[in-house]
């Protein structure tokens, strides 16, 4: 039974023509119609409620009639008052005057408020003065709650409505749009919540008018969110509508629901986001600070020491984007640069530049450089990941917060992760992902399919802009998952086939539309290439027992000697949490998604194992299901090691479920089970002696697998100060507009400090050479850098070797020739390692002494001449 609460400390006149104790007595229904300056129209809507209401006295034993006078200038209250004389169950409530006289209009809002909570009636009916929805529309709105409904509500928008007057259409228009604001940001799913023609069950509408806090318009969207939030269903009934002359309606008033729209939302937010849930979210949040507390310590002037150059990278891709968003790069394509790579340029589509965050923080990088952006979007991404699965995983999967907690942690911090956060934040800020299961989880339950698919289009082109090889590993963990629940639960997949495909079909597209353009420039555009060859970087089985560097009970050397490079660890669960996932599995079994859950991680760990799996000790090499993938399309540039990152939702998944059921364990026992009520037995909500062992075994267990995979803060260093030459801007006077410096060695990707001092000279100048994937040959197919030319290569030689080569006329006029290609304004060479070496051959090759300026050696050249 729902109780009322209190209605706020309104002071109200005495009802007026009342012949009911109103203390006592309860009705069949209450109507309530608000009323603002209605003294011409309310003696004909009274006078056509109350005829009704008399003609049907089996629906209708019992009715009041209530008419909140908001206020009003003119008779309004004195036509309710000659009404009640002759209707005593017509009352009448109205605000205390304000001490200029007369009461204030506060909004429909509360004038709604006040007469619902002054109601009585078992059923309460809302209806606007001009009566647009005929009374006679009522026994529609009856039939649905005597079918169940807590409340049924009039719609013009249903397609069985019938409109015999409509508005202005400029009118009409402002309410479709406003109706599609509602829906997209309060209320999905309501076709019309605004027709003033509304029946409740009385004890709810008291519940959640008490509980309302809209004075105005907005007040139908709060209650109608009111009931769905307390499950209480709702059905639209579709009406007769005929439109009024002399709306209260003013043009102000759909600026001010869009404000109350926008407080329904915030409220809604602080709601969701309880303080137990902002303690995770900040814990998230605080973790990530901690990992790189190196990089805020000094931003800007700090390097993770384990990203190798790509810190380097990524920051100059954050600068290029904020350049061409206030418009830096005049005309030039925004997915193209020859800032790099000069003249032949880089597609920035077919590298991993991260658009969807470059853009929006284009004034951070702006204001405070890219190293902040690059900061920032490490920290922040790697706690909103987190944070998006502690979403997901509490919506979808757990009612245990801690659970839902530690899953969310696992899956955003776990080892695979936390070795792609030291250089690779596109497959570290996957905050979509979460975002993107839920909307296919709502695709699979076929109720709005056409919204949902275009949110999920919508997510999807978003999520190609943050890194579309994480998408990939996505798509393949999703479909690995799909196999597997069919096979245990066919029926429902089966039932689930038909409302995707349809949300996929709308996803598309909006998709399709979206990321034609983009698309075309990667795969076709200039220096575009057709996939990147990288040989078989498989993980050695040993990696998945065996601790990451990073990890607290890691070792660097074990980790290293098995990966490529400490940020390509891409499985090192430990032991312990591979033994707990297995227990999980068994233990939890019956359950459809675990063992789908446990399809995938071991799936997609065994597809990371590559083209060949070497079975540890032993010396035998087994075929590995990678052959099968690694020569098709987009998945022969997969670095097949990664795939073991599609294992991870899938691991903290089912963490989180073992968690939810320790969490549970004895405090919800059943009124028949055993021993219960007997002397000694658990009270409700306690754990017996059994359930209390098992508790505490599983959290151990739980803290074993776990605690050794807790990650340690990156390694920083200083970073390598940028040459004075082209700190303070002297390099100005030595390379006119248009032409490009070009650094001994070239950049490339294992030297990309150039593109540092690019950015710290505010991309003043283009640079031959740099770290990009881009076509290697005429074939397209993509390298990692630039094409050597024979400069590049011979300086790379000498850099290498610290052998200084013969120098002829045949290798000059080449050296020209590049210098000529680059368009080239001044060499320069700065201290470093095999520098004389370095010295000597530039000046043999250009035929005269370099200039010591601003720490750097410099060769003015320009063009080649």
């Amino acid at each position: 039974m729902l109780h009322t609460p209190p209605a706020r400390s309104l002071a109200l006149r005495p009802a007026t023509g009342t012949g009911i104790d109103t203390d006592t007595d309860t009705v069949d229904l209450t109507v309530v119609v608000p009323a603002y300056n209605e003294e011409h129209r309310l003696p004909r809507t009274l006078d056509a409620i109350c005829r009704y209401l008399r003609s049907s006295p089996g629906r209708h034993a019992e009715w009041e009639l209530i008419v909140v006078d908001d206020g009003s200038s003119d008779a309004t209250a004195a036509v309710v008052r000659d009404a009640a004389a002759v209707e005593p169950r017509i009352r009448l409530l109205a605000p205390p005057p304000a001490s200029a006289g007369r009461a204030r209009n506060h909004g429909k809002g509360h004038a709604l408020r006040l007469g619902v909570l002054a109601s009585r009636g078992r059923r309460v009916l809302l209806t606007d003065a001009d009566l647009a929805t005929p009374i006679e529309e009522l026994p529609a709105l009856h039939d649905r709650l005597d079918a169940g409904f807590a409340a049924a509500i009039g719609s013009r928008a249903h397609p069985d409505a019938l409109i015999e007057v409509d508005q202005h259409p400029l009118r009409r228009l402002a309410g479709r749009a406003g109706n599609r604001v509602i829906r997209a940001v309060v209320l999905p799913g309501v076709g019309d919540t605004q027709c003033g023609f509304k029946l409740f069950d009385g004890d709810r509408a008291r519940a959640a008018f008490g509980r309302s806090r809209l004075d105005g318009w907005g007040i139908d969207v709060e209650i109608l969110r009111a009931f769905r939030r307390a499950d209480w269903p709702v059905a639209e009934v579709p009406v007769r509508w005929a439109h009024q002359a002399g709306s209260k309606i003013r043009p102000l008033d759909y600026g001010r629901v869009l404000l109350e729209l926008l407080r329904l939302w915030r409220r809604g937010v602080r709601e969701r986001l309880r303080a137990g849930d902002m303690a995770v979210l900040l814990g998230y949040l605080l973790l990530s600070v901690l990992l790189y507390k190196g990089l805020w310590a000094d931003v800007g002037h700090r390097y993770l020491v384990d990203s190798g150059q790509d810190q380097n990278q990524w920051e100059w891709f954050f600068a290029v984007t904020a350049d061409k968003v206030f418009g830096g790069s005049g005309l030039e394509d925004p997915f193209f640069t020859q800032l790099q790579n000069t003249p032949l340029g880089v597609n920035l589509m077919a590298n991993t530049a991260m658009l969807g965050l470059g853009v929006p923080l284009a004034p951070v990088t702006a204001l405070f450089g890219p190293g902040a952006t690059w900061a920032l979007v490490l920290t922040c991404g790697l706690a909103g990941t987190a944070g998006a699965w502690y979403w997901l995983l509490r919506k979808r999967f757990v009612r245990a917060r801690r659970a839902a907690a530690l899953g969310g942690a696992l899956c955003a911090f776990a080892p695979p992760m936390i070795s792609h956060a030291n250089a690779h934040p596109n497959f570290a800020v996957l905050f979509m992902m979460p975002l993107i299961i839920d909307r296919l989880l709502r695709l699979c339950a076929g109720t709005r399919v056409r919204r949902d698919g275009v949110v999920l289009g919508l997510f999807l082109t978003y999520q190609v802009f943050l890194g579309e090889e994480a998408l990939l590993l996505a798509a393949v963990g999703l479909v690995l998952f799909a196999v597997g629940y069919t096979a245990v639960r066919p029926a429902e997949a089966r039932a689930a086939v038909r409302p995707l495909a349809r949300g996929l079909a709308f996803a598309a597209a909006v998709c399709v539309p979206l990321l034609a353009y983009p698309l075309l420039w990667q795969f076709f555009g200039a220096q575009s290439y057709h996939s990147v060859l990288h040989g078989p970087v498989g993980n050695s089985p040993r990696a998945f027992w065996e601790f990451a560097g990073r990890s607290l009970a890691g070792h660097e050397a074990t980790a290293d000697a098995l990966a490529i490079n400490r940020t390509e660890q891409n499985a090192f669960f430990g032991w312990p949490l591979l033994v707990l996932t297995a227990a999980v599995v068994v233990w939890l079994w019956r359950d459809p998604r675990v063992r789908a859950l446990g399809w995938v991680a071991f799936a997609a760990s065994v597809l990371s194992l590559g083209r060949t799996i070497p079975v540890p000790w032993t010396g035998i090499v087994l075929p590995g299901p990678w052959r099968a993938l690694a020569d098709q399309p987009l998945f022969e540039s997969v670095i097949e090691s990664r795939v073991a990152m599609a294992a991870v939702p899938a691991l903290g998944i089912l963490l989180a479920l073992a968690c939810d059921q320790l969490c549970a364990l004895g405090r919800e026992p059943g009124p028949g089970a055993p021993g219960a009520g007997e002397p000694g037995a658990a009270k409700a909500g306690e754990p017996g002696a059994i359930d209390l062992a098992l508790r505490i075994a599983g959290w151990a267990a739980v803290t074993a697998a776990l605690l050794p995979l807790a990650p340690t803060p990156y390694t920083t260093a200083d970073r390598v100060p940028v040459p004075s030459f082209i700190a303070d801007g002297t390099w100005r006077a030595h390379v006119p507009k248009g032409y490009s410096l070009v650094p001994v060695p070239l950049p490339s990707p294992g030297n990309a400090e150039p593109l540092h001092w690019q950015t710290a000279a505010g991309l003043g100048f283009p640079l031959p050479g740099g770290y990009f994937n881009g076509p290697g040959g005429p074939d397209r197919r993509g390298i990692y850098g630039p094409q050597y030319r024979y400069t590049s290569a011979l300086l790379e030689e000498v850099h290498r070797t610290g052998r200084v080569p013969h120098i002829g006329r045949k290798q000059r006029r080449a050296v020209r020739a590049d210098l000529e290609f680059w368009r080239a304004g001044a060499v320069v060479l700065a201290p470093q390692p095999g520098d004389e070496a370095l010295r000597v051959t530039l000046e043999r090759l250009l035929g005269w002494q370099g200039e010591w300026i601003g720490g750097m050696w410099v060769w003015e050249v320009h063009g080649g001449t």
